[in-house]
């Protein structure tokens, strides 16, 4: 399989277009346009990829999950013309899971295959949420497309995280459990990253890490951050000392 990925939380990347826009402080510092830049590209321009990069699923034969639009966004409104063929892909590669993160959860229904709620059983969906206000606008858009959709894993991507943030909504289903509710089933959290990062406190991943214990989610540390790799990992990976690289359960 093509497209290897130093991302601790998945197998392969796959980018069938790249270029996005800010849209939040939380995106000052990212990395796509500090490397899009590097390359003479304008990385505020969304382009679709050479035939090559777009159908290179399509000759993965092993099982892997696959970090979709690493350098865009699935639901970005210049790739509505393009998304139909991503989906087809999707559907003909149901051995490849489909990791798709969003800071576009509102767009999420109107940019699905079909005419009926149906979204391909082999796509995880998440939302970055870098602070609270973040989560709280986001969460609840999320954990409705889980229900409609069926999505088989609802994440939650704390990265870069830059303050505070109490998740215990995504686990109120365990306080009024009913066929309506749906908790998030994984939440990856990191610093981040690059000459210009700003420092995290340790002590927002500690809240979420026992917040995700205490309901029994699956808590992924990325890495606590900064211009200098440990082990691997910007800044390291433990936490505490200890290495969470905890996965769903429906991967094991």
């Amino acid at each position: 399989m093509a497209e290897k990925t130093a991302i601790s939380w998945t197998q392969h990347t796959w980018n069938p277009w790249v270029g996005c826009h800010m849209v939040s402080q939380g995106c000052k510092n990212c990395y796509m346009f500090r490397e899009q830049k590097r390359y003479g590209n304008d990385p505020s321009t969304v382009r679709r990829t050479s035939p090559t990069t777009f159908n290179s699923p399509l000759k993965w034969k092993e099982p892997g999950l696959v970090f979709t639009c690493s350098w865009s966004d699935f639901f970005i409104t210049e790739a509505d013309e393009w998304r139909a063929d991503a989906w087809k892909i999707i559907e003909d590669t149901p051995h490849l899971t489909y990791q798709i993160l969003t800071k576009r959860i509102e767009r999420v229904d109107h940019a699905v295959p079909g005419l009926e709620p149906y979204m391909p059983p082999n796509v995880w969906l998440g939302v970055t949420a870098k602070h609270q206000d973040e989560f709280n606008s986001r969460w609840p858009v999320l954990e409705w497309l889980g229900r409609l959709y069926s999505i088989p894993v609802m994440f939650l991507s704390i990265e870069p995280i830059l303050g505070p943030v109490n998740i215990e909504a995504a686990f109120s289903w365990q306080e009024t459990p009913s066929k309506w509710g749906r908790a998030a089933d994984w939440v990856i959290v990191g610093g981040e990253s690059g000459p210009c990062a700003r420092p995290m406190n340790l002590d927002w991943a500690r809240s979420i890490r026992d917040q995700c214990a205490e309901y029994g989610i699956p808590f992924f540390f990325k890495q606590v951050g900064g211009n200098k790799k440990i082990d691997g990992a910007w800044g390291g990976d433990l936490l505490d000392g200890r290495r969470h690289h905890e996965f769903p359960e429906v991967t094991r």
